[in-house]
């Protein structure tokens, strides 16, 4: 803005000064002319006086000199002529100036001179006897004149320049100064001029919207930022050169992006072709879900096109949502097993009992064979209303509707009333079976607790061999109660370790359907750590024997826990 208030007065101040320097100069041309012409007037009378006087004589002694003396007879022949010889000389008649004297006494006339071959001012005055007296100069004598001025002129101009220069410089710095100064973040605490007050007061308007709004984009990326950091499921967001607009943390984690900020394409962060298919139909405005395998993980990528308000057809970009479905897939497998496994489960003893039931009908079985077989319905039976029990309860305790008659439980005597009740099983099959420890009380459901230690029991009972020992030991810490089940059976292999609390899982199925038993019991205990807030540890070593430690919180702990839940 300096720039141009400085050229800007400077082109105007050369200007007028170029101006008043060409007037000033026409002035003194003009002056100069009208000096120039009185003196020839001045000289013309004293010529004039010279020749009525002394006739041709008077011009013998005149001297060839810058001013041209020509006289001219009344019918135009050139009489005198101090420059060259009148005898040679045109008729003079018709030339302007020579015509005016003839008629109003004097002419004056500036042409160029075919003879001087210069622009030459003409004067002549009629003598008393009808001659014409003439006298003319080169008009170069009064641009002389000037050009003698121009140097101080022209100094006094360049000068002028230069301090108009040096004072618009100022001026323009001046002039400029208060609005460099301008505070635009308080616009209205500036003192300026005045004419700039409306301005100033709009601009202050302006930074109070802007503020508001700058808060608000803030406040709405602050509430944004902290919603999409803290989803556990990924979200990308592109535009429509596929470039990379925003990610989550969760994102970067899934994809195990190592640089988020060198990926520039959505489709570098996942090369497989069901993500491309994804992100290409939500291009086409489709809503769109894909199955995405990354290891064992299982994710469900979601996209959906975001489109103008105005235009739904103008697709602006996309937004992706990446979900981990793997324990959602693995619940419907195991679902699935579960169906399958409880048909197969009823199935068994229902064939069993129908079958026996069919021949019993049709007469074929003997009298004497009739309570054998009718001890086989009562045991498929009674199978089945085991089975169909522990289906109840696990269902009961999946979907929390236990009743939760909560008390203080002794897991010691607890403990003791398991042994005494598996006793005798455990002597017919050969087996020590003992209970050791210290009293711990745990607050919690007596018949859920009882049933999670008898099934422990029964199954360290049942997969034993002849002569084994099964230890059961209770132990009161500081902020834990803790009950070990140990065996000396037949172990479980370290692959199916992690899949023994499923439903209806076997180790041995050949050995299970020997024992008996539903598959429902360590899933049994499972669910009842998982409503008394306890621990499952397992350790085993095959053919050696496992061991099973329910750690459950002490009564006050738990008391505790429950108020601030």
């Amino acid at each position: 803005m300096t720039k141009k208030i400085f050229q800007s007065t400077i082109t105007v101040v050369i200007t007028m000064l170029l101006l008043s320097f060409l007037l000033i100069t026409g002035v003194l041309y003009q002056h100069f002319e009208q000096m120039q012409l009185n003196q020839m007037q001045s000289m013309a009378t004293f010529v004039m006086q010279g020749a009525e006087e002394n006739g041709m004589d008077y011009f013998k002694d005149l001297k060839k000199t810058e001013v041209r003396v020509t006289w001219i007879a009344a019918d135009g022949t050139v009489l005198y002529d101090n420059c060259y010889d009148a005898a040679k000389m045109e008729n003079h008649r018709n030339r302007q100036e020579v015509q005016e004297a003839l008629t109003a006494e004097s002419g004056i006339s500036i042409r160029r001179s075919s003879t001087l071959s210069e622009h030459t001012i003409y004067y002549a005055k009629k003598m008393p006897d009808g001659s014409v007296m003439r006298l003319a100069t080169a008009q170069s004598s009064v641009w002389f004149l000037i050009g003698g001025l121009l140097s101080p002129v022209l100094f006094i101009f360049l000068a002028a320049c230069a301090l108009a220069g040096v004072l618009s410089y100022r001026v323009s710095k001046k002039i400029v100064r208060p609005l460099s100064e301008i505070d635009l973040k308080h616009p209205e605490q500036v003192d300026t001029y005045e004419e700039l007050s409306p301005f100033l007061q709009r601009i202050a308007m302006q930074n109070q919207e802007i503020d508001a709004q700058m808060a608000e984009i803030r406040k709405q990326q602050q509430e944004f930022s902290m919603i999409t950091e803290n989803m556990s499921e990924g979200l990308l967001v592109v535009d429509r050169n596929y470039q990379l607009l925003s990610y989550n943390k969760s994102a970067v984690q899934i994809f195990g992006i190592s640089n988020p900020a060198a990926v520039k394409n959505v489709l570098a962060v996942n090369r497989s072709q069901e993500f491309r298919e994804a992100v290409e139909n939500a291009w086409k405005g489709r809503h769109t879900q894909q199955r995405l395998q990354m290891g064992e993980r299982i994710y469900q990528v979601i996209a959906n096109a975001v489109s103008d308000p105005e235009d739904t057809e103008d697709l602006l970009g996309a937004v992706i949502l990446v979900l981990d479905v793997t324990e959602r897939e693995e619940q419907e497998k195991y679902r699935r097993e579960f169906t399958a496994n409880v048909s197969h489960e009823l199935k068994t003893p229902l064939t069993s009992i129908s079958g026996i039931a069919e021949i019993m009908k049709n007469g074929i079985v003997r009298q004497e064979d009739i309570p054998h077989f009718a001890g086989k319905v009562y045991d498929e039976s009674q199978r089945l209303i085991t089975l169909i029990g522990d289906i109840i309860r696990l269902s009961q305790l999946d979907e929390n509707e236990v009743p939760l008659e909560r008390e203080q439980v002794d897991m010691l005597e607890l403990a003791r009333d398991v042994v005494d009740s598996l006793q005798s099983v455990a002597q017919q099959n050969g087996i020590l079976l003992a209970v050791h420890g210290t009293h711990g009380v745990v607050y919690g459901v007596r018949r859920v607790l009882h049933e999670m230690v008898y099934n422990l029991c029964d199954n360290a009972v049942k997969y034993n061999r002849a002569g084994g020992r099964v230890w059961v030991s209770v132990t009161a810490e500081k902020q834990t109660v803790s009950v070990s089940v140990r065996d000396t059976g037949i172990g479980i292999p370290d692959a199916q370790q992690s899949r023994v609390f499923e439903r209806f899982y076997r180790v041995d199925k050949s050995h299970s359907k020997a024992v008996g038993g539903t598959g429902l019991g360590l899933s049994i205990v499972k669910h009842g750590a998982v409503l008394h807030h306890a621990e499952i540890t397992l350790h085993s070593e095959l053919e050696k024997g496992t061991e099973i430690i329910l750690k459950f919180p002490q009564s006050s702990m738990f008391d505790t826990q429950n108020e601030k839940n």
